[in-house]
């Protein structure tokens, strides 16, 4: 049975602009127009992700150029809509995938908010404010400057939040995903598994989780191992664990996926590419009734659309 994928996550864009590789079928992409065909994938999340390395012009650069080969890549494939709206979503055709820009990490904006404004015609639909690090928006992951969400990351919270777009908590420091949560009005976790199946601090806590189910925000599990069990190797019925304990806490109909392909070192056997996302929706249906994954796949997402 083939069911539809909407996948909130992936780092194509960024491997594009590292290798500028044909996306029509590359190998060496995980996401490609093939792959996205053959795991029936119906719409695409694309992020716009800088390495927090370069210069503060290479960042920009960086996110520029991806945002073009985005373009490109809708231009060069007459199947692919650019879903600039939620409303975009309702009206794909069957044989379209949907493609629509996330970004991942707001470092480029170098604090000046008028690069919100850039990417907003471009037609984002979801931001993260940080990778792992601190920015000028808030605190990552891995940041120890206790600030949580600055002045500025609540300048974009707010335009999200007037704009309906979504704020995506992934990556980001505990104390800033509770001002997140605080501020935002359309909150989503793209690509985030649970700490209680695997305690890796990249994952959410249950105390997040049920927060997040207060909030009627979406959360879509990620396919790397790492953050599956802790480990390079995982197969798909421990990533079915997370879904499991996030739907034991009241979160069922929240699920989604967000593959993270292409930005992820280890992959799940027979879950490498997009073009395997059907091998997951046949391990689902071992465990889950055939609504329960339509849900999973696609229909949660779409039932959670900011409106």
């Amino acid at each position: 049975m083939a069911i539809p994928i909407i996948d909130l996550h992936c780092d194509a864009l960024l491997r594009l602009f590292q290798r500028n590789d044909s996306f029509t079928n590359a190998p060496a992409l995980d996401v490609n127009y093939e792959k996205l065909q053959a795991g029936n994938v119906m719409a695409q999340a694309f992020a716009i992700y800088v390495n927090p390395d370069l210069s503060p012009l290479g960042k920009i650069q960086s996110a520029y150029q991806q945002a073009e080969y985005f373009q490109q890549l809708i231009e060069a494939h007459p199947k692919m809509v650019h879903m600039k709206q939620w409303h975009d979503f309702h009206t794909l055709q069957p044989g379209q995938i949907g493609a629509f820009l996330t970004i991942e990490g707001v470092d480029f904006f170098g604090g000046n908010i008028k690069f919100w404004h850039e990417f907003y015609k471009f037609g984002v639909l979801a931001i993260g404010l940080t990778w792992n690090f601190a920015n000028e928006a808030a605190d990552g992951l891995y940041s120890k400057l206790g600030r949580g969400v600055t002045d500025f990351g609540r300048e974009i919270i707010q335009l999200n939040n007037t704009h309906k777009i979504f704020t995506d908590v992934t990556h980001l420091h505990e104390q800033s995903f509770w001002h997140v949560l605080e501020h935002a009005d359309y909150v989503i976790a793209s690509h985030s598994n649970a700490t209680s199946v695997c305690n890796h601090e990249r994952n959410l806590t249950d105390e997040q989780i049920r927060a997040m189910i207060t909030k009627n925000a979406p959360m879509h599990v990620v396919y790397f191992p790492e953050f599956v069990n802790g480990t390079e190797q995982a197969d798909m019925s421990e990533l079915i664990k997370h879904i499991d304990h996030i739907s034991s806490l009241g979160g069922k109909h929240l699920i989604g996926l967000g593959s993270d392909f292409d930005g992820i070192s280890s992959k799940i056997p027979g879950l490498e590419h997009a073009g395997m996302h059907q091998n997951l929706v046949n391990e689902l249906l071992k465990y889950y009734r055939e609504d329960d994954v339509r849900g999973f796949c696609y229909e949660n997402f779409l039932n959670h659309l900011p409106k």
